[in-house]
């Protein structure tokens, strides 16, 4: 299967993997753990993963090892007692500095958007002067970073130093947009799918800014993130990568995984989960990374973020990105 499409043949090629496995057990397959929030929306794919066999299909058989918060799931991953988590390649990327010997397979391209309410009078990010901007990655989000340099370039517009910043937790973020106390709101992407199903509305999001700053839409910045060092076998990265754009597949085209998930997606509304719905399939990878995008990125992220977010990372090391495919 290769990035640009999801082709019908896949599902007849999943089938027919499914019956040439059938006879595998668990216990005959090397292990592959993968650590994630036990909440979050990896749980989607991997648990379509699982459902439908694609992790024997492919050879091994994934351990989902459900964590508490993103902070223990890095923890588990560089203590060896897991080998993969998703993450950005920003860290990876600072991991790699240090040594370690972890690689990036694309997972999503959803990106960070700024919302505002329906009857606001919020045009563009130059009428948010003087206004308030609640932020739910703290000062070094990415998504928050970008989107001043965009605001420099187009607008010369300094939108740190005109606005008030109000950081907080993503469902703090959330309800403070809805009720109108924050002016305007970038949070994660499954919470920007849920305010836009309640009739908030996108200033700019980060596929916005691209041809301004330079950059791909395209770019990934979250991924499976593998440790090398730990795979007792050469195929499972390359394996587990399949299974996920296998898992892609399905979800891109069918219903019926989606209502099978709904109850692990915890929405209130159907509006809810179709936006839910279209926000993942949006944020589909189909192509490898456009790696001098990625360059670009690094360097807006140095110059507004400063060591505090870079450290001293300042080329994309060579073998960062998995350069693999699922054919």
């Amino acid at each position: 299967m290769r990035w640009t499409q999801y082709p019908r043949k896949v599902f007849f090629l999943i089938a027919f993997m499914l019956g040439t496995f059938s006879s595998a057990t668990a216990a005959d397959l090397p292990k592959l753990k993968m650590a994630v929030l036990g909440f979050g929306t990896v749980l989607w794919e991997l648990d379509t993963i699982k459902h439908y066999g694609l992790d024997h299909a492919n050879g091994f058989d994934l351990k989902i090892l459900k964590m508490a918060n993103g902070s223990a799931t890095r923890i588990a991953f560089q203590a060896e007692e897991a080998d993969a988590i998703v993450a950005d390649w920003l860290w990876v990327g600072l991991q790699r500095n240090k040594g370690r010997d972890y690689v990036f397979a694309p997972y999503s391209l959803a990106v960070g958007e700024m919302l505002v309410a329906a009857n606001s009078d919020i045009k563009t990010l130059k009428d948010l002067k003087g206004k308030s901007i609640g932020i739910a990655g703290g000062p070094l989000d990415k998504s928050w970073l970008i989107f001043q340099s965009y605001s420099k370039a187009v607008f010369d517009f300094d939108l740190k130093a005109d606005t008030e910043q109000v950081f907080g937790a993503p469902p703090l973020m959330f309800k403070k947009a809805l009720s109108g106390e924050i002016d305007a709101v970038i949070n994660y992407w499954h919470f920007a799918a849920k305010m836009k199903s309640r009739g908030m509305r996108s200033v700019v999001t980060v596929a916005d800014t691209t041809s301004a700053l330079g950059l791909d839409s395209t770019t990934p910045l979250l991924g499976y993130v593998f440790n090398r060092n730990l795979l007792a076998s050469g195929e499972l990265m390359p394996n587990m990568v399949a299974a996920s754009q296998q898992a892609k597949a399905i979800l891109n085209e069918k219903q019926e995984p989606w209502d099978r998930l709904r109850p692990m997606m915890k929405v209130k509304t159907d509006s809810d989960f179709e936006f839910l719905i279209a926000g993942f399939r949006a944020g589909i990878p189909r192509k490898p990374p456009n790696l001098k995008s990625v360059q670009e990125m690094l360097s807006i992220m140095s110059k507004v973020g400063g060591d505090r977010l870079v450290g001293d990372l300042k080329t994309i090391p060579e073998g960062l990105f998995y350069a693999g495919t699922a054919d």
